[in-house]
């Protein structure tokens, strides 16, 4: 493959952007690439650079993508009212129309504010579980991301942990001390703490997919919700990347726990930028103009936006097989994974859940957090992410992402993903028979 067109592109946007990109884990830079490459188009499965490279895309932008790019439903939708204008500052008819969705679809949430950005969604959260418990401190778990506001950045997980980032600079003390960390999934240790600290909330990822997708239990979820309630501790789900992915109603709906608030992104807009933070009626009622929890944005509930995720939705609701469909072409992967892995000698755990997996490079039966996803082997990674780029497969360019699938991925880019899988692995293996 050819790469010059990106790379020329790099070299300009670095004398014109920090790093080259405007989102750090584009850069490659931890998988050893001279430049990323530059997307020029989408369609279905895969994706085109501008050297015209075509390749099968396992990042679908990171998760909002699950019916493929430009799938022909979203595409339709939206040429019916782009021409009409692109933002008003006004409400519309097509934000009702999402919102009512979500309100019917995701358990927890009785009312829903949309935003621009996940990040916004999970800040603003925090803030109204704040204003309505009255307290101060916050509760996260290492390793799971939340969005780049300050109070969530500590200990984090995607991008911080690609580049090396933890904490971020520029975070104050009065910030790091307002919020708490404990290891994902150690119960008691966030039982112990919610006896004895004045605890605002707990915001978690239902299914961690920030550190390396992490396979959560049930149990833990459960014992969240149990101890929340004990103590009057609001519960937040933040649903980013799973709501709409692991199952129509989000990971709440897979597990059967109901959160207090609820944040979520990526599908909600079809591909467009979007989020959204929504959850008990009593709570909601606090955010402006309502009550006195400032919100505002002059993008949120922008109209483009709304109808792309209104059409995707409303697609996943009337397709309701997609979800077991999705499962199973990620178990096929995942299986044989597991047996290049043995065929080779190569050391992997491979975590999955719905449409969702990770390869950690890595000698453990099972990753369960992020003290274990850090002894994976990134330099076998690389060797992965780069024997799958330059033969048409683009994997996420992070040990510590995971790997999404869209029902436009077919048997035909399965297997040839796996042929390509095989490469890696044998390369890999021999490496380390050296």
């Amino acid at each position: 493959m050819v790469f010059k067109n990106s790379i020329d592109l790099y070299k300009k946007a670095l004398n014109l952007i920090p790093g080259g990109v405007n989102s750090p884990v584009r850069a490659f830079k931890s998988v050893n690439r001279e430049a990323p490459i530059f997307v020029k188009k989408g369609q279905g499965a895969r994706i085109y650079d501008e050297d015209n490279n075509e390749y099968i895309d396992y990042i679908c932008s990171w998760g909002p993508l699950i019916l493929g790019h430009n799938h022909p439903k979203v595409i339709e939708e939206v040429k019916k009212i782009i021409e009409n204008g692109s933002s008003y500052g006004l409400p519309t008819k097509y934000e009702v129309d999402l919102a009512e969705l979500i309100v019917e679809i995701v358990p927890s949430i009785e009312k829903v504010r949309l935003t621009t950005s996940g990040t916004e969604a999970t800040m603003s959260a925090v803030r109204l579980a704040r204003a309505y418990t009255g307290r101060n401190k916050i509760l996260k778990f290492e390793g799971c991301y939340h969005g780049h506001s300050d109070a969530l950045l500590v200990k984090s997980g995607s991008g911080l942990l690609t580049d090396g980032y933890q904490d971020s600079n520029g975070i104050t003390d009065g910030v790091l001390k307002d919020t708490l960390t404990l290891g994902f999934g150690d119960l008691e240790k966030v039982e112990n703490l919610l006896r004895n600290e004045e605890i605002a909330c707990i915001i978690v990822e239902p299914i961690p997919a920030n550190m390396g997708l992490i396979e959560t239990h049930k149990e833990f979820l459960q014992g969240l919700r149990r101890i929340t309630e004990e103590t009057k501790t609001v519960l937040i789900f933040d649903e980013v990347i799973s709501g709409f992915r692991l199952a129509l109603g989000g990971a709440q709906e897979f597990f059967g726990i109901t959160p207090d608030l609820t944040t979520l992104g990526k599908i909600i807009g079809g591909g467009y930028p979007v989020g959204a933070f929504g959850g008990k009626r009593e709570i909601m009622d606090l955010v402006a103009p309502v009550g006195r929890v400032y919100h505002a944005g002059t993008l949120s509930g922008n109209p483009i936006a709304s109808k792309a995720g209104f059409a995707t939705i409303s697609y996943l609701k009337e397709n309701p097989n997609i979800y077991k469909e999705l499962a199973e072409n990620t178990n096929y992967l995942v299986d044989n994974v597991e047996k290049l892995a043995e065929k080779y000698g190569v050391d992997v755990c491979v975590n999955s859940m719905g449409s969702l997996f990770t390869i950690f490079f890595v000698d453990l039966e099972k990753v369960e957090n992020l003290e274990d996803s850090l002894k994976a082997n990134t330099e076998n990674f690389s060797i992965y992410f780069n024997t799958m780029l330059d033969n048409g497969i683009v994997v996420p360019p992070s040990q510590f992402e995971a790997h999404f699938l869209s029902i436009a991925h077919t048997k035909k880019e399965l297997d040839r993903t796996l042929e390509v899988m095989e490469m890696a692995f044998k390369k890999i293996g021999e490496k380390n028979a050296k």
